[in-house]
């Protein structure tokens, strides 16, 4: 078995998630007491949404490839950087290693190329949704067309995303928003939306909704237990 390097706490709800998941996923295909090798390095979420905020993306990559480093030094055979938005700087992360990065838009988007999606919705923070680091690449790399909602939709998904997911508060009625947005892109024809920030599967659930709905989470855990068995 291979040992998985995280770079997790952005948020720490969320790592736990990826935690939890990459583990019983090892147990679910080795059985018995089986659990994943892993090191992570957890950083304080506050400092990197203060970057976040004053669009300082150059300190982010510095501050996230050094932690990145003492991974791959710990002795991880790759890395997942457990959040969507902060693949924004995975190419500066990818130049200060050595080992692979499992990106989580390519796990993403194999899983809608092997469902024959072609058009999908996309819901993450601001940043995710509005720059091209992570839509350009599903769809320069994947073939696969990327909606995203309208600017007065994204104001609302972001402020619950760190407002409320990010401290771990749960709110129906932000739920109900979630899903008029999700409609509304269902509506201008999206065939499946893509919860592309680790928070929001802890909001929005499958059952919820007529469309498809692909947790990012889930499936970035899920391909890191192939990679660290394959």
């Amino acid at each position: 078995m291979k040992t998985i390097g995280m770079l997790g706490g952005m948020s720490w709800e969320s790592t736990t998630s990826y935690y939890q998941l990459i583990n019983a996923g090892i147990k679910a295909q080795l059985g018995g007491l089986h659990s994943a090798k892993i090191f992570m390095h957890s950083v304080d979420f506050h400092e990197f949404e203060q970057l976040m905020r004053h669009n300082d993306w150059d300190t982010t990559a510095r501050k996230l490839a050094a932690a990145a480093k003492c991974v791959e030094t710990a002795g991880a055979d790759f890395l997942i950087i457990c959040t969507n938005t902060m693949h924004k700087v995975a190419p500066q992360i990818e130049e200060a290693i050595s080992i692979p990065v499992l990106h989580i838009a390519d796990a993403t988007a194999q899983r809608l190329v092997g469902d024959g999606i072609e058009r999908v919705g996309l819901l993450g923070t601001r940043f995710t949704m509005s720059h091209n680091f992570y839509k350009g690449r599903i769809a320069q790399r994947y073939g696969i067309e990327v909606l995203v909602p309208d600017p007065h939709s994204q104001t609302i998904i972001d402020d619950i995303i760190f407002k409320e997911l990010c401290l771990g508060r749960i709110n129906p009625d932000s739920r109900r928003k979630y899903l008029d947005v999700i409609r509304q892109l269902q509506q201008d024809g999206a065939r499946a939306v893509i919860l592309g920030c680790t928070e929001i599967g802890l909001l929005v659930q499958p059952d919820d909704t007529a469309v498809p709905l692909y947790d990012t989470t889930q499936i970035h855990a899920a391909g890191a237990v192939e990679m660290a068995l394959g």
